[in-house]
């Protein structure tokens, strides 16, 4: 799918604030909450710190943008400078935002998860506390282990000498940096602010780095983030592989249900806001052309189908959820596979499309054009991944 131009609305205000800031300003202001976001949503995300650092009330504007649209946004921004938007982020929207972007295929990158602690210093005390508490503790264990050395003076041993270079804060663990030269000054502010506020996890933190196994470290923060991107609608990895790319006999390619009802999907709660799909007579994709012929609720029902199978597209496939061109990346080659399926069906029962569609599921639809294209997800063998 082609990435959003900008709209008019946009494009005007942000003109207008060439010319006269304070006009833009009230421009902006005169929209009401729910278009102010909605605007900033459809905005390209180069375009979009230029827009929100226009609204008179950021603090109840951002809140309100889907996680991923708010990843997006702040990565566009750049994590040095978006302090100022993870101020007023939701606790749910930073956990979210680490799920997204700080991952690295199925392991946690803690390079990535530094980057958004040391945004989230540059937020203030209250927002880098905040992100540090609702963090798995297993996520900031790892990362801190990937940046320092730290070492616990032993009971009652007067003579030890903690290692050169280190520093403490409480004069019973010691820790410098792993690697030489290495700027550890926000991960400093981060334990400095534990240390006073929350003693409890800066001491876990620390037992962890030095005596946790990153084997189980990285089970457990895999497990809690899965549980957390299923709640956003994506699903497990193993989960999305199969239903997408499992093999399929010569004569499943080809069988219909005799009654069967695919498009009984609800509504769900998008991470991204709502797309405009090129539902229309002559659009490229034959779903997309099929979806047109469909009643109002079944055309409904049909998107958030779609976009349950991009998703699952997008984890399958190994797409970088924490970038804006994965979600139109992930729509187009959901639609191009299933649009095989769709096609094959309909041609060999000699059945309209669009009633293939309403007895279909689209994740079937998907895994018959893969099988028909010879399509499978990407191989990552250092984990032990086999083709589906």
């Amino acid at each position: 799918m082609p990435l959003p131009l900008l709209p008019a609305p946009a494009r005007r205000i942000l003109d207008l604030a060439r010319r006269d800031r304070a006009a833009a300003r009230d421009a902006m202001s005169e929209l009401s909450l729910d278009a102010q976001v909605e605007l900033v949503c459809r905005t390209p995300v180069a375009r979009r710190g230029e827009l929100l650092d226009l609204a008179r009330k950021p603090e109840a504007l951002i809140p309100r943008m889907p996680e991923a649209e708010l990843c997006f946004t702040i990565k566009a921004i750049g994590l040095g400078e978006a302090g100022w938007i993870l101020e007023h982020a939701t606790t749910e929207q930073l956990v979210a935002a680490v799920d997204l972007d700080a991952w690295a295929l199925d392991a946690p990158n803690p390079i990535a998860l530094v980057e958004w602690l040391e945004a989230a210093v540059t937020a203030g005390e209250p927002t880098l506390l905040r992100a540090a508490q609702a963090l798995d503790p297993e996520l900031i264990v790892l990362a801190l282990r990937d940046r320092i050395e730290v070492w616990l003076k032993p009971s009652g041993d007067n003579d030890w000498e903690p290692p050169g270079q280190t520093r403490t804060l409480e004069g019973q663990f010691y820790w410098r940096a792993r690697h030489e030269g290495d700027d550890l000054e926000a991960l400093a502010k981060l334990m400095d602010a534990l240390f006073r506020e929350d003693y409890w996890l800066y001491f876990r933190m620390m037992q962890g780095t030095i005596w946790e196994l990153d084997t189980e470290t990285r089970v457990w923060a895999e497990r809690w983030r899965t549980g957390r991107l299923e709640d956003l609608g994506f699903p497990p990895r193993d989960d999305a592989v199969l239903a997408l790319y499992a093999h399929l006999r010569p004569e499943e390619l080809a069988a219909l249900p005799a009654d069967a009802r695919a498009l009984e999907v609800d509504a769900w709660r998008l991470p991204v806001w709502k797309p405009e799909l090129p539902v229309a007579a002559d659009a490229r994709h034959a779903v997309f052309r099929a979806a047109a012929e469909l009643g109002a609720e079944d055309r409904s029902a049909f998107f958030y189908a779609l976009l349950s199978l991009a998703n699952a597209v997008a984890v399958a496939d190994r797409m970088p959820l924490g970038e804006a061109e994965s979600t139109p990346g992930a729509i187009e080659r959901a639609a191009e596979l299933a649009s095989v399926g769709l096609e094959h069906l309909a041609d060999v029962h000699g059945l309209p499309a669009p009633e293939i569609l309403r007895r279909i599921p689209l994740l079937r639809l998907y895994r018959i054009g893969a099988n028909i294209r010879g399509e499978s997800p990407p191989i990552n063998p250092a984990e032990g991944d086999v083709p589906a």
